[in-house]
């Protein structure tokens, strides 16, 4: 452990740094769902358009482990995404057996309202913190991504 973490000599789940991210996040989540209801999207299915908007040409096996499903779940997933449209599958030129996933031009304005309600849900969770503050925290959680990231 590195010097500079203050010591604790017992597990308090209201100081656990793990808890307080998951639930930021899964109420920020909370927050984005209530914002693009109106739009018919599932959470998973926002996500994957989010995630493949983030990697286009991604495959499905790197969509379901940054989504941590199951591939066969994934499977149905992109099913529903390509039946809707906004979701389409091409092959893979470096592997036959593969597909490569790319966001359709319909979906392209539905990814437009997902940011823009993006944007109003961080600022809605980043109300009375300052630029500096910010920064520090997103230099941080940018720092502990990279030490987790790391092989160990």
């Amino acid at each position: 452990m590195p010097n500079n973490m203050p010591a604790m000599k017992y597990f308090d789940p209201e100081k656990s740094i793990g808890f307080l991210i998951y639930d930021v996040s899964r109420l920020m989540r909370r927050d984005f769902d209530r914002r693009v209801q109106a739009l018919g999207l599932t959470q998973i299915q926002w996500r994957a358009i989010a995630h493949i908007a983030r990697q286009e040409g991604c495959n499905q096996a790197t969509l379901a482990d940054q989504l941590e499903v199951k591939p066969i779940t994934l499977t149905r997933l992109v099913d529903r995404l390509v039946e809707s449209g906004w979701v389409v599958r091409q092959p893979d030129p470096k592997d036959r057996r593969a597909v490569q996933l790319h966001l359709t031009e319909i979906s392209r304005p539905l990814l437009e309202t997902m940011q823009e309600k993006s944007l109003q849900t961080r600022a809605q969770a980043l109300l009375g913190v300052g630029e500096d503050e910010f920064t520090v925290l997103f230099n941080t959680l940018k720092k502990m991504k990279s030490n987790l990231s790391k092989e160990n």
